[in-house]
């Protein structure tokens, strides 16, 4: 298996541009459809924050995207978005769910990009310090270690990704998936095994979980809400929004998939 060493800006610059519509598509509706599998287990309402990001840009002649949060009783805060332009070969994608405090389920992260190869990443965001609490690592990572390790064997195609910033690489779990790949029917149906198959895990964790003690939710919301801001304000594929949308568009939409602007009270306080 090979590994794939680059920033986001590389990738793009350094392949030609080729339409990717048809792909964009099919990954729309598939996290389309996993959101609204989520949204069949939790109550979710639109934080009014985002609802001008519906639609950004102009689709018809250029870069554009759409963002939506939402937030429940058991939600914190879910991101359904995507940003680029299917039509030159670059459009990235995002399912993100942040759980309330009330349990300790780790968080859940997809993410697809369009370069105009392939690549997805999907992890359960721990919690907590996974060498510090051997239980938590043995209940949501130990089942998937072995899958993880499985995975590298049987699909030489997907090549690792390894961020070139220390604190994106930092963020990842010990099972989590980050890939690039060549786009062939057969990846992209091995891709959607895979969301699909974390997301149905992930809503069994949330279904089985035990309650958080009531004082120690504040702790813990607090801690999340550090780590969801810290991956987005870092994430070095910010400066593809800057390209396309300047900066001042590109920090709102930071301060969105953290909740920055968040006008919903978050759950479980």
């Amino acid at each position: 298996m090979s590994e794939t060493v680059q920033h986001v800006e590389q990738m793009v610059d350094e392949n030609p541009r080729v339409d990717v519509t048809e792909t964009f598509e099919e990954w729309r509706a598939l996290l389309g459809g996993l959101k609204s599998r989520i949204a069949q287990r939790f109550e979710l309402s639109r934080d009014p924050s985002t609802v001008d990001l519906e639609s950004y840009g102009d689709p018809g002649t250029g870069p554009a995207g759409s963002l939506a949060a939402y937030s429940g009783p058991e939600i914190d805060w879910l991101v359904y978005s995507w940003i680029g332009d299917p039509r030159t070969g670059f459009v990235n994608l995002h399912l993100t769910v942040w759980l309330g405090p009330q349990t300790s389920v780790p968080h859940l992260g997809s993410a697809m990009l369009l370069w105009p190869q392939g690549w997805f990443y999907v992890d359960a965001v721990p919690r907590c310090d996974l060498v510090g609490d051997g239980a938590y690592f043995d209940r949501y990572y130990l089942p998937n270690d072995e899958p993880w390790l499985e995975f590298k064997v049987e699909h030489p195609e997907f090549s690792w990704f390894t961020s070139r910033t220390g604190f994106i690489r930092g963020s990842l779990s010990p099972t989590a998936h980050c890939y690039s790949f060549p786009p062939t029917r057969a990846n992209i149906d091995t891709v959607a095994d895979v969301l699909t198959g974390r997301v149905e895990q992930w809503l069994g964790w949330v279904d089985a979980a035990e309650p958080v003690p009531v004082a120690d939710r504040a702790a813990l919301a607090a801690r999340d809400l550090a780590v969801r801001r810290n991956i987005a304000e870092r994430d070095p594929a910010n400066v593809m929004g800057e390209r396309m949308f300047g900066a001042d568009l590109t920090q709102r939409l930071v301060r969105a998939l953290w909740g920055g602007d968040r006008e919903l009270p978050r759950p479980g306080l």
